[in-house]
């Protein structure tokens, strides 16, 4: 009851607070009846269960979730992953798998990814959510003109299989489902219909034309399923075998990684909302644990719904008590108004599902990102869409993030700079040392950027092709932030083979971060190496006696080289730069 003891604190479940809270969660309960059923249906499960998993999942992610608004249960984004599982591993598969996926969003949620999913990037985001909107609308195309079933593995072949036969589809059928159509699309624009959803008035009204005419060959959930069991499921364990647990890992990570980043996408459309701040790390664990039990009932794969979160705070709702209110509403239906469900079109359910392919497709938002986004950005996008479509949606996200990665990278080697600094540059530095020009024989570079294996290359042309070796070489590292352990052992090679030829290397002004990684590393030990202590002195002589044959003042000289060395060993032993 975390969100619970959460909204008490924030003064959410006084009086006040009641009644706008109930409301809201009835609203958004009308809503989620049709939906969950057509979802359940699209993914190859029974319409009971996707009101089961509302009902159980909903309440769960409610109570103990990481936003006070969500709302959960079954969506669109995971029919095309279900679908699947469920035609090849069966209905009992696709819980199993969820079960599994529910222990891996706690997982997640524990070892708080929570802020790490958040950050996937927005062509892989829209390129997936559009790509799984053209499979639904097109995987209801057989329900919403009545056609014969098709075959094929791929969406190509069902494609095309469904094209040829579009001749052969079902007038009444058609006809209803274009009905259902308009009313949910134009529902919400016809004055004192607004505030009505438009997905329940199309499923009343198809489901009483087809009471009162019959239609003959229209499909319904009642010829189709035999109806809704009249009350809620009971208690029962999936059968697991450590086999069946092997095969569905893939399966059910997949279901884990599009949960996880589906929740957390509707808590940050929620947080834009209400003002308010999620906490990302409980939601994954809350929607863990609903995914966890949902199997336990009956149901599948619940995750936070966009859509039904956003009706639920438009509506009022600002607690849990609208979630906990949604889960009562859709109770009291399964247990009085489930006969009634008999003769619901199953085009009716395809005709609510083309709209919420439409919205999930973002077209503008496509369109959009195609014409304004960097062009590598773009290949990322349509690469992820396309592999969605015609492949499937882990291969689209594994190859989707992975692009995303490596043109981060390429962008961040590129960022990263290795750069000599001139006498003009160090003219304020030098002066506090009582110089007027760099000693002959000393080198100043300065790296900027993280040091990491992508930037490596960068600096060891930078540093390893010069014409001239000096004597010393100091690198500053102030504007480091971090290094890895390619960085790192680049440095160290660079450092070895800079000795070889005479170059003694300093570093200094590295922050904490960077200063203990190079200890851990062995770096500073190999810079303080007894030959080098021994042989300093000499290296300093040398660039006096070049300074000197170049008329510079040796005095001076040996001052501001005896000052780098004692700001490096201030360096080595741990101290402040």
């Amino acid at each position: 009851m975390i969100t619970i003891l959460e909204a008490k604190r924030a003064g959410l479940l006084g009086k006040q607070a009641l009644l706008p809270n109930i409301v809201a969660g009835v609203i958004v309960g009308v809503v989620a009846l049709p939906l969950s059923m057509a979802f359940a249906i699209a993914s190859g499960a029974r319409p009971e269960q996707g009101l089961y998993t509302a009902i159980l999942g909903g309440f769960m992610v409610s109570t103990l979730g990481g936003s006070r608004v969500q709302i959960a249960g079954p969506t669109g984004a995971f029919i095309a992953i279900l679908s699947g599982i469920t035609a090849k591993y069966g209905i009992s598969g696709l819980q199993v798998a969820t079960l599994m996926a529910g222990f891996m969003l706690v997982l997640m949620g524990m070892a708080r990814m929570g802020g790490v999913i958040k950050f996937i990037p927005a062509p892989v985001i829209v390129g997936f959510t559009a790509g799984i909107g053209v499979i639904i609308f097109v995987g209801q195309w057989k329900d919403f003109f009545g056609l014969p079933p098709v075959s094929g593995t791929h969406f190509h072949e069902k494609l095309w299989h469904l094209i040829q036969a579009l001749p052969h589809l079902h007038p009444a059928t058609t006809i209803l489902a274009a009905v259902s159509l308009l009313l949910v699309v134009f529902t919400p624009r016809i004055r004192g219909l607004r505030r009505v959803p438009g997905p329940l008035v199309a499923m009343v009204v198809a489901t009483v034309l087809q009471a009162l005419f019959q239609f003959r060959g229209v499909a319904t959930i009642g010829s189709a399923f035999g109806g809704i069991p009249h009350g809620l499921p009971g208690f029962a364990l999936p059968s697991v075998t450590v086999a069946q647990v092997i095969e569905l890992i893939g399966p059910a990570f997949a279901i884990a990684m599009l949960g996880a980043i589906e929740s957390l996408l509707s808590a940050v459309v929620a947080d834009g909302m209400t003002g308010t701040k999620h906490d990302s790390n409980q939601e994954l664990i809350g929607q863990g644990l609903a995914n966890m039990a949902t199997p336990l009932f009956g149901g599948f794969a619940a995750t936070g719904a966009i859509a039904r979160t956003a009706t639920n705070i438009r509506n009022g709702g600002n607690s849990p008590l609208a979630g906990i209110a949604h889960t009562l509403t859709l109770v009291v239906i399964v247990l009085f108004l489930a006969p009634l469900a008999a003769n619901i079109p199953l085009s009716a359910l395809s005709a609510i599902l083309f709209v919420v392919a439409y919205n999930m497709s973002e077209l503008k938002h496509f369109a959009h990102m195609l014409h304004r986004a960097p062009l590598a950005d773009v290949a990322i996008l349509l690469i992820t869409f396309l592999l969605t479509v015609f492949t499937d949606l882990v291969l689209a996200v594994n190859i989707g993030v992975t692009l995303a990665i490596l043109q981060f990278l390429r962008r961040m080697s590129t960022a990263v700079e290795v750069q000599q600094l001139s006498e003009q540059e160090l003219k304020l530095e030098l002066f506090n040392q009582g110089l007027f020009a760099l000693p002959k024989g000393v080198l100043v570079y300065e790296i900027a950027g993280p040091f990491f294996f992508g930037a490596v290359e960068n600096f060891e042309r930078a540093l390893l092709q010069t014409h001239t070796d000096p004597y010393i070489l100091i690198l500053r590292l102030r504007r480091v932030p971090f290094m890895d352990i390619t960085g790192l052992q680049t440095l160290e090679e660079v450092i070895g083979k800079l000795r070889k030829r005479g170059v003694r290397v300093m570093l200094c002004e590295a922050n904490h971060r960077v200063r203990g990684k190079l200890a851990k590393a062995g770096v500073l030990a190999l810079l303080m190496e007894g030959d080098y202590a021994d042989e300093f002195p000499t290296v300093l002589e040398r660039a006096d006696q070049a300074s000197h044959e170049q008329g510079s003042n040796p005095h001076r000289l040996s001052d501001y080289a005896h000052s780098v060395l004692k700001t490096s060993q201030r360096f080595f032993h741990g101290h402040d730069d």
